[in-house]
C-alpha cells in the first residue's frame, strides 16, 4: 500500500513539475497529470538504468528526478497530439 502512495506521490509531483515548465496550459486532469508524471518517473528510472546511473552515495538521485520531467515533458506533448487537446 505504500508503495501505491509513494508512485501517485512521486507522479503527482513529476506531472506538476513538467507541465510548469511546458508553455501555455494543458487541458488535462489530475489523473491524468500523475499518471504521466508516474509513467516519466518509471521511464527514467529505467533508461538511467540501462545506461548504468546508480545513485551511490544514498542522497536524492537529482539526476532522475531531472530526466523524469524531461521524460514527463514528452509525454504530455504526446498525450495532447493524441488527444487532439490544443494548449490554451
Amino acid at each position: 500500500m505504500g508503495h501505491i502512495i509513494g508512485i501517485i506521490v512521486v507522479g503527482a509531483i513529476i506531472g506538476a513539475l513538467a507541465r510548469l515548465f511546458r508553455k501555455g496550459k494543458e487541458p488535462m486532469g489530475i489523473v491524468v497529470t500523475i499518471i504521466i508524471g508516474a509513467v516519466g518517473a518509471g521511464l527514467a528510472g529505467w533508461v538511467l538504468g540501462l545506461l548504468g546511473y546508480g545513485n551511490a552515495n544514498g542522497g536524492i538521485p537529482w539526476i532522475q528526478w531531472i530526466v523524469a520531467v524531461i521524460f514527463a515533458i514528452i509525454l504530455i506533448g504526446i498525450y495532447m497530439a493524441l488527444t487532439g487537446k490544443k494548449s490554451e
